[in-house]
Formats: C-alpha cells, structure tokens, sequence
C-alpha cells in the first residue's frame, strides 16, 4: 500500500516540478523529462502489483487501485497535464485564459458524452488489467477479489452517465453573445 501513496504523491510532485521547470526556470528540456516521466509512476505501480501477485499475494483493494491509476492515465493523463500546463502558464507565465468548456448546449451535452465514453473507456483498460492479472495468477481463490473491484468499478461510468444524460435531457442555455470579440477574431489596430 505503501507504493501506492507514493506512486500518487510522486505523480503530483513530478507534474508540479515538470511545471515549474518550464515556466519559472525556463528549463523545457528538464521540464520534458519530468513531465514524460509521470506516466512511468503508473507502470512503477502496476508492476509492484504485479510482483507482489506472482510472489503468493492475495488480491487486494491495492492491487485494483493500480489497474484504475495506469487506465486513468492512459485516458486522462495527458488531459490532466495539459489542463494543469495551461492553468500553471496562465498564473505564472502571462499566458491566456485556459480552456473551459462550452457553458450549456448541445455543444456542452456533446462534451460530455465525449468525457463519458473516455470514462468508459477507461474502465475498460482497468478491466482489461485485472483480467489480464487473473490470468496471470491463475489462482481463484487468491484473485476474487479482483473480480469484485471490476464490479465496483463499474458504478464508475454508471454515474459519470448522470452528467451528460442531464446535459442532453435538460441542456442549459447557452449565455447570449457579448459584444466582447471572440478569442478567435484577429485584434482590431488603433486607427490613427
């Protein structure tokens, strides 16, 4: 368990230190390195669960959380480092507004259908994981557990439906435009 909390905690420092190498040292090359090495934190843990399930282990709530950490970050990691990247570049380096998503809609229904079959997506990887893990155990009786964790995981997507069935059935409306110009429109000059 203990791997776990540090896999976790170091995910965390790295995206922080990766970021902070960019924009307040102006280090990008270390900033890459440390940035392409949190996803590695996944695999660090996915192998300890796997180690520790070939060395006679009972499957356990630590071993399904692995499988969840390495699909969430094949789904959602580089999501997650981009968002943190523009919200780090904003605050600390004069960059634009990050990115929010569309305020209501079907634009907003359509971005959260998308969010969803990510979700689901994602729950298929950890599934996929644990299976894989089963099998390479080839213990029942050692690797139930696993089987009960793929049945939790799936209230994952079942809830996360909740957002985009609401957005579709009751789409909020969308704020009338402003007379403010789109971030897209080129700026005007000062006429002299």
């Amino acid at each position: 368990m203990g791997i776990i909390i540090a896999c976790e905690i170091g995910f965390w420092v790295l995206l922080g230190l990766g970021l902070a190498s960019r924009y307040l040292w102006r280090r990008k090359r270390l900033s890459t390195v440390l940035l392409i090495s949190v996803p590695l934190l996944d695999l660090v843990l996915l192998a300890a669960a796997v180690i520790d399930m070939r060395g006679g282990a009972e499957a356990g709530w630590h071993h399904g959380l692995a499988a969840a950490y390495l699909a969430y970050s094949i789904v959602f990691g580089h999501r997650t480092i981009k968002w943190a990247d523009a919200k780090f570049a904003h605050r600390f380096a004069g960059g634009p507004e990050p990115w929010k998503p569309p305020p209501g809609g079907m634009a907003r229904a359509r971005y959260e259908w998308i969010v969803w079959l990510k979700i689901l997506l994602a729950y298929g990887i950890a599934c996929g994981l644990l299976f894989g893990l089963i099998l390479l155990v080839d213990e029942p009786s050692r690797t139930e557990a696993l089987v009960q964790i793929m049945r939790d995981l799936s209230r994952i997507p079942v809830i996360a439906a909740i957002w985009p069935v609401s957005y579709t059935l009751f789409p909020k409306k969308t704020p009338e435009p402003s007379a403010a110009p789109s971030p897209d429109a080129p700026a005007s000059r000062p006429t002299v």
